[in-house]
């Protein structure tokens, strides 16, 4: 591979955007993929795949590279340099990799690939995290596996269209060729990465972007047309969606969240998708959720959390996580169980799902729910916890509660 200097000078931009000013990684490199209209998908692909590579890397590149935050240029540079000497790729004649000695960045990257929290470029305390809630062994596979690149998977709408429609249509039209995966009804998986949002197929509201294991949630919920369910943490809404299409856009879907910019998207999401059985709700007090109590068949709490389960896909997370703010939101956890649990009416269903693979996060906290006075009513039907590594998904988790008539 042949390095470009624009391309690699919008991979620095990037990368001080993203360590330095603390913008999230995902927003930086939309902006970036803007900078030049006249790149193609190999020189977006490569400004793309990089910037998340030495993020995801950013510990170990940085030890390698003898470094230290805050990062200026030149160490950023430096780090840039580490990334392309382990990928084999030969560094030009340019300043910025004077004097680089490749043959002590390997042997650096050798020794310390030996500690875990270095070679999965993790911080202790993330690292110290994971053994005591996984246990070592489970731990170290995990943590290996949120390192890897996530697959592309698609979930189909299947209110427009069926699994083998929408296949043969993005074969045809935009050469995009995806599989079956054994077990998940509505997912379609590519088997090389390619940029979907700019098919006619999703502007048409074909499909959406949604891993396979987050696609489990609303069929977990055991949804049927015409009932009445409630979204409550609904965000963007990819699990409304998918709902709205298992209950045939019959019955009726309340989407909450405290954010009103989130349901903005959600409300566009569902115009494409052909969705129009969703009432959208901001929580701007407890109003909106004292006046559903005891109203619905089922409810969705899918959980603010971690996000440790999805670290593929949210590489920067790892950087921006703190320890503080795992024992706050274990308390917003505990929270919205209680608060939220009580909108669901005798003989009815909830869901308590979190893509995080800590068990303080998920069931010690349908534990502690049922243990208490608002789950006394409460019973567990099944639970289903799903790590990275087992399953080639995302991790996850999700817990079926019923509440006794």
């Amino acid at each position: 591979m042949r390095l470009h200097r624009n391309l690699c000078f919008a991979v620095i931009d990037g990368l001080t955007k993203i360590f330095n000013e603390e913008e999230y990684a995902d927003k930086v490199i939309q902006q970036l993929l803007k900078h030049d209209k006249r790149w193609g998908s190999r020189d977006r692909a490569f400004v793309a795949e990089t910037t998340y590579d030495i993020v995801r890397w950013k510990r170990l590149y940085a030890e390698i590279a003898e470094v230290k935050e805050p990062f200026d240029r030149d160490n950023l540079w430096r780090m840039f340099a580490v990334w392309a000497t382990l990928k084999g790729i030969k560094l030009p004649d340019w300043k910025y990799f004077e004097n680089t000695p490749t043959r002590k960045i390997k042997g650096r990257f050798d020794e310390l690939s030996k500690i875990r929290k270095l070679r999965e470029s993790i911080p202790d305390w993330m690292d110290e995290v994971g053994v005591s809630e996984l246990g070592e062994a489970k731990w170290t596979k995990e943590i290996a596996m949120q390192n890897e690149q996530a697959d592309v998977i698609l979930r189909v709408n299947t209110l427009k269209i069926s699994k083998d429609k929408l296949q043969n249509i993005l074969s045809d039209e935009s050469n995009i060729e995806t599989e079956f995966i054994k077990g998940y009804p509505s997912a379609l998986k590519l088997t090389e990465r390619a940029n979907v949002f700019v098919t006619d197929a999703f502007k048409k509201g074909y499909f959406e972007v949604q891993d396979a294991s987050s696609q489990l949630v609303a069929e977990f919920l055991d949804v049927t047309p015409g009932m009445k369910v409630v979204d409550t943490c609904a965000g963007a809404g990819g699990k409304t969606l998918h709902m709205a299409s298992l209950m045939e856009n019959k019955g009726q879907i309340v989407a909450m969240d405290i954010y009103e910019s989130k349901l903005k998207k959600l409300k566009i999401r569902a115009r494409r998708n052909g969705v129009h059985n969703v009432d959208l709700k901001v929580i701007d007090s407890t109003k909106p959720i004292k006046k559903l109590y005891n109203k619905a068949d089922r409810v969705l709490i899918d959980a603010p959390c971690s996000g440790l389960g999805v670290l593929r896909r949210n590489p920067d997370a790892k950087w921006k996580l703190e320890p503080e703010f795992l024992d706050r939101i274990r308390g917003v956890q505990q929270d919205v169980l209680q608060q939220y649990s009580r909108m669901v009416k005798p003989n009815g269903k909830l869901v308590y799902a979190t893509c995080s693979v800590l068990p303080s996060e998920n069931q010690n906290q349908v534990e502690s729910f049922l243990k208490s006075e608002a789950g006394a009513n409460f019973e567990l039907v099944k639970d289903k916890k799903i790590l990275a590594h087992e399953k080639g998904f995302d991790g996850f988790y999700m817990a079926l509660l019923e509440r006794k008539a």
